[in-house]
């Protein structure tokens, strides 16, 4: 039986603003993958054991952005602005319907 995977972030819905790519985009930020990876194929198994690793780096900095060191905040702040930009651009709204 194949294993359906992750489609990866550039072909996510919602222009990537999921939780599968909230989780790439963190992992880029600390640098636990490169920001060239999308995570296309990724299993199920792959993904829990980054996400394990995001959460830790997380958990160092009580899971608030504000409390990142100024790099790792104006990393962060770069790259969720580009995909929110990104995302807005592919039609995404991020207004809550009736349904969410």
């Amino acid at each position: 039986m194949k294993q359906l995977g992750y489609a990866g972030l550039n072909n996510d819905e919602n222009g990537g603003m999921t939780h599968w790519g909230q989780m790439v985009k963190d992992a880029w930020v600390f640098g636990l993958i490169p920001d060239s990876e999308d995570c296309a194929g990724w299993t199920d198994g792959q993904l829990q054991v980054l996400y394990e690793k995001i959460w830790a780096e997380w958990e160092k900095y009580a899971h608030l952005p504000s409390r990142l060191p100024m790099e790792l905040q104006q990393r962060y702040m770069r790259i969720h602005q580009e995909a929110i930009t990104r995302a807005k651009a592919e039609g995404w709204d991020p207004e809550l319907g009736d349904d969410d």
